[in-house]
This record gives C-alpha cells, sequence and structure tokens, in this order.
C-alpha cells in the first residue's frame, strides 16, 4: 500500500506539472521555481509534513519535496543555532542531494558521448 501512495501522490504532482505546461503560458523553469517554493511554503507551515508521512517518497522526490527539504532545514537549523540557522539550513539539508546532482552529472558528462539528432 505505500508504493501505491507514494505512486499517486508523486503522479498527481506531475500531473499537474503537465497541466501547468499544457494549459498556460508558463515556462518549465517557471513551473520548477513554483513547486519548490510552494514546497517551501508548505514545509514551513507545517501542511506538507503531512504529505510527507502519507506518501512517503511520492512527496519527498517532486521538486515539492526539495523545497519542503530547504524549509525544514531551516526550521531545524534556527532552532539549534538561533537567527544564524536561517542561513545555513537550507545549505546543509540539500547538501546531500546537490552534491549527487554533480556527482553523478560529471559521470554522465565523461562517460556518454553525445551525439546529433540527425
Amino acid at each position: 500500500m505505500e508504493f501505491l501512495k507514494a505512486f499517486l501522490v508523486g503522479g498527481v504532482l506531475c500531473a499537474i506539472g503537465q497541466l501547468l505546461i499544457d494549459k498556460t503560458k508558463l515556462t518549465p523553469a517557471r513551473i520548477l521555481v513554483l513547486y519548490v517554493v510552494s514546497g517551501v511554503i508548505l514545509g514551513a507551515v507545517g501542511l506538507y509534513e503531512y504529505l510527507v508521512d502519507f506518501a512517503g517518497a511520492g512527496a519527498t522526490v517532486p521538486l515539492t519535496g526539495f523545497g519542503y527539504n530547504l524549509a525544514k532545514g531551516v526550521r531545524e537549523a534556527v532552532a539549534e543555532e538561533g537567527f544564524l540557522g536561517i542561513f545555513t539550513g537550507g545549505f546543509r539539508a540539500a547538501a546531500g542531494g546537490v552534491t549527487a546532482a554533480m556527482i553523478f552529472g560529471a559521470l554522465a558528462a565523461l562517460l556518454v558521448k553525445p551525439k546529433d539528432k540527425s
């Protein structure tokens, strides 16, 4: 049942993104920013936590989950360090994911030879 919940919630988030691409004039970059900011706002007010508890990876893997992770990291850092946590919490919370993306991107660039579409 856990996999079904994750699939459904992740699928709904992706379907909303696809609808935004198809039915609005928003660019994919603006939709990306909208998703991250939505995750930050929902995480900051404590609503995204319920979605994470319900759907697990279906809520944490999409871009809204990245925003939620940033908000959660800032909230925890502020509780531990005070005002300086505002500046350091998001970096610490997202460091693992950003590092993995950079490493895997560099590996893909080294291992894969791009070809023309023709």
